[in-house]
């Protein structure tokens, strides 16, 4: 795992953009894994509606994140980039879930300077953030809590006025921050993101939302300015939409012949592919089936 974390941060102290597409739990980052993107993100905004099926204002815990961040660590190879919210409290807290999320095997993780409860702000019409200086010390905490140097410690800031965002940038890029994250309601230009890039000194890490104007931006800018790149709730709304037409679909015909859906369905045979059923059918016989050679063996 410490090799696969000297990996990412050597490709994004480089100037390489890894490029990440988020997963809201095992099979989706299963999926994510599968595909040629180069890491799994783990949503917090996905997992909060995965796990209960309610909005990210912080109501999941730290040990459900946790729960799922080891279920997506035992089935992919590729390096996870976790969300970890506000650090779920003080700066003790937020060294706490430092330790956690670097035992679990994470190569990087975020942490937002938002009061906790946070409230997402793709979705919230609000959010209410930590003094400067709170902030400053939950990142300090995070750097001091892990073990692993390789561990990339993200510092995403929520607040909405551009020279506080700015300011707040460069103070955590002081304290040690490897990465600086932006939301796209603070600033509004590629030019903005090029001088938050100038300011701090340190590579960013975009998250693409759709509709946003970041999601707009071309390959090549993106990788001018960024070290990590993410496309964060793609999987999860696909999910939804395929769901919900589905459902709707079949509700509508049911007790007739299923026929064609909205959303074209994988096969059973290509998704057992996909789980490794056959993989790990073959590992159950090989690990049952009695050793011949001793059976067999003159005494």
């Amino acid at each position: 795992m410490s090799q696969q974390r000297l990996k990412l941060k050597e490709r994004v102290a480089g100037g390489a953009t890894v490029w990440f597409a988020g997963a809201q739990d095992a099979l989706s980052a299963l999926l994510v894994d599968q595909s040629d993107f180069d890491g799994v993100f783990t949503t917090g905004f996905g997992i909060s509606a995965a796990l209960l099926g309610q909005p990210d204002m912080e109501l999941y815990t730290l040990s459900e994140n946790l729960g799922v961040i080891d279920h997506i660590a035992n089935v992919v190879r590729k390096p996870i980039f976790a969300d970890a919210d506000t650090g779920y409290g003080n700066v003790l807290n937020t060294q706490r879930t430092v330790r956690t999320f670097e035992k679990a095997g994470v190569a990087a993780l975020s942490i937002e300077d938002q009061e906790s409860p946070k409230r997402c702000p793709a979705a919230a019409a609000s959010s209410i953030t930590l003094s400067m200086t709170d902030a400053v010390a939950k990142i300090r905490a995070a750097l001091d809590a892990r073990t692993d140097p390789n561990l990339l410690i993200v510092a995403r800031t929520d607040v909405m006025d551009p020279q506080e965002a700015l300011e707040r940038a460069a103070r955590y890029a002081e304290a040690g921050a490897d990465l600086i994250q932006p939301i796209s309601r603070t600033f509004s230009t590629y030019a903005d993101l090029v001088r938050l890039r100038e300011t701090c000194g340190r590579p960013l890490s975009l998250q693409l939302m759709e509709g946003t104007w970041m999601a707009a931006l071309d390959r090549a800018q993106i990788e001018a300015v960024a070290g990590m790149a993410t496309y964060p709730i793609v999987s999860l709304l696909s999910v939804v939409h395929a769901l919900r037409a589905n459902l709707a679909a079949l509700a509508e015909r049911r007790g007739q012949p299923m026929g064609e859906l909205p959303c074209p369905r994988t096969s059973m045979a290509e998704f057992k592919k996909v789980i490794g059923w056959h993989d790990m059918e073959e590992r159950q016989q090989r690990l049952e089936l009695p050793d011949l050679a001793r059976l067999t063996r003159p005494r």
